[in-house]
């Protein structure tokens, strides 16, 4: 039998069956009060839960069109707080580069790819920290497969990118071309570009890279959609979109043909940004779309070594990384988006820059107000421990990605002295002071699957079960507290926890169905959980189907 997978088309929203009975499932539902809820069958009218209950809740409706779940796993749908919605559209067409082991492999892919290809070359997700030297790459490297077309290749994390000569050539890039602040270029031995850009010096070659159109991001859209689907991601958080993004987005929300819900933050960066602002906060009338928030970028990342350190990098003296805004910048942002009702979610990896950041909020909060807005901090992954007390004492949301930590823990240990990972990926520590974490998996950069970031949030090992015990496993979470972080509390990050998050009355009724019970499967299971369907809204949008083909 080889599994297919299957989007099911769904009638518009607005079109709701009046009441449907969902029963015989081994359900679990967090609820508000912070107790978990088991229950077998579950009741929706126009959308919404009517209740949860027994199997004798059933034949209280019983002309209600019924639905036998067979003892599946029933779990509210999974909330990602951080990923890239049509990064990841675009990336599923793009080279994909995660997991090369080595330049040459990622050659003999891209001789491949670029066979039939026309114009720019671009793919996303290699990694030097998985090669034998760890050394960045070069455009030589690049240009021994494609010489005439232009190539960009972007890190895994996306801040930085490997580009070939022709497109260092395009955009006009020599050696006497100035480093953007917040930013770095790095030279050959003779002071020439090698083909490695960090950071803001990106957009010296993102700038001439032909934008996308309406068509393809439509497109990379429903790609994206189907794909979080058949994880059982029911509502995702976009972490930063363009102004052509944001008008797209709202247009399919009228139209009622969003894919599944998205929470959208408008990009700092965007030239626009003031002109979406002042268009003030958008929701439509079925929660598929709000735009409420700004994304701010304050530092770069570990792997690139662009995250902002109060101490040098240990395997870099003399560097700790690059704050991509100052404080004033940073300050004069929250201003901006505070003063037009928007909450301020900031980019901040690195220690000094998770410093930075919280005196921004703090004096912004004492001139203008705004801490009411449930602003968050993205990433919050190297913090120094007397900073953590500060979320909760500014009511700063951590918004993080479980996953991180299990992807980055032997690149953290290089990179970083054990002092410095005091309060590194620090999810317990957060949650035990009473801070709401909410979870995410930062899409495109690491794999979109939520079992991948229940699995690391619980066990802090890789797939193999190492390190044994856990890496740093003080800060693992259990299986409910994981499962919160992907529900609740990503809808709280989102103003959304009375609507969404836990399968409660009058709540949305998201859900899925998955083929292995969370809470009892083996913890070397969880990243292996599959989900058979996702339901939005009481409406059935995905069904993982068998076929002897």
């Amino acid at each position: 039998m080889k599994h297919l997978l299957a989007i099911v088309l769904f009638t518009p929203l607005f079109a709701f069956a009046d009441t449907t009975v969902i029963y015989n499932a081994n359900g679990y539902t967090p609820t508000y009060k912070g107790k978990l809820k088991q229950f077998s069958t579950l009741v929706i009218k126009d959308g919404k839960v009517v209740k949860t209950g027994n199997d004798e809740l059933k034949n209280s409706f019983p002309r209600a069109p019924a639905f036998d779940a067979k003892q599946k796993t029933l779990l509210p749908g999974l909330i990602d707080a951080h990923g890239h919605v049509i990064g990841l559209g675009k990336n599923l067409s793009q080279l994909d580069l995660r997991g090369s082991d080595s330049i040459k492999s990622i050659q003999t892919k891209l001789a491949s790819f670029a066979k039939n290809k026309q114009g720019w070359i671009i793919g996303r997700g290699w990694n030097q920290e998985l090669w034998p030297n760890k050394q960045f790459p070069t455009a030589a490297d690049l240009d021994l497969i494609v010489k005439d077309k232009p190539v960009i290749l972007s890190r895994v994390d996306g801040h930085a990118i490997w580009v070939n000569s022709k497109a260092m050539e395009l955009a006009g890039i020599t050696a006497k071309t100035l480093t953007p602040e917040g930013g770095e270029i790095i030279k050959t031995a003779t002071g020439s570009p090698n083909g490695i850009f960090i950071d803001k010096a990106e957009s010296l070659i993102n700038a001439v890279i032909p934008k996308s159109s309406v068509q393809s991001t439509n497109q990379a859209l429903d790609m994206a959609g189907e794909h979080l689907l058949s994880l059982g991601i029911t509502s995702t958080h976009d972490a930063g979109i363009d102004k052509q993004t944001w008008q797209i987005y709202k247009q399919r929300a009228e139209q009622g043909t969003l894919p599944l819900r998205i929470v959208a933050m408008l990009s700092a960066a965007s030239p626009e940004l003031e002109t979406m602002l002042k268009a003030g906060r958008y929701k439509d009338l079925h929660d598929y779309m709000l735009i409420r928030s700004v994304k701010i970028y304050a530092d770069g990342a570990l792997g690139s070594r662009g995250a902002a350190l109060l101490a040098d990098y240990a395997d870099r003296k003399n560097h700790q990384g690059l704050m991509l805004e100052d404080q004033q910048k940073l300050e004069q942002l929250f201003t901006l988006s505070f003063e037009n009702g928007f909450s301020a979610n900031t980019h901040a990896i690195g220690d000094k820059a998770n410093q930075i950041v919280l005196n921004a909020y703090e004096n912004v909060f004492k001139k203008t107000g705004g801490i009411l807005l449930r602003n968050r901090i993205e990433h919050a992954q190297i913090v120094d421990p007397t900073d953590i007390p500060r979320f909760k004492t500014l009511k700063i949301i951590p918004s993080m990605q479980p996953v991180h930590a299990t992807s980055d823990m032997h690149m953290a240990e290089q990179r970083l002295t054990d002092s410095q990972l005091a309060g590194a990926y620090a999810w317990r520590t957060f949650l035990e002071q009473g801070s709401v974490v909410a979870a995410g998996s930062d899409y495109p950069v690491e794999l979109a699957n939520p079992f991948d970031g229940l699995y690391s949030a619980i066990t802090r090992m890789d797939h193999n079960q190492l390190p044994k015990n856990g890496w740093r496993a003080d800060e693992a979470l259990t299986h409910e507290e994981a499962l919160n972080a992907f529900t609740l509390g990503a809808a709280y990050a989102a103003h959304q926890e009375f609507k969404l998050g836990s399968l409660e009355q009058g709540k949305w009724a998201d859900f899925i169905l998955i083929n292995k019970d969370y809470f009892k499967v083996p913890i070397e299971d969880i990243f292996k959980i599959e989900v058979e369907q996702t339901w939005i809204a009481g409406e059935l949008k995905y069904k993982k189907t068998d076929s002897a083909e």
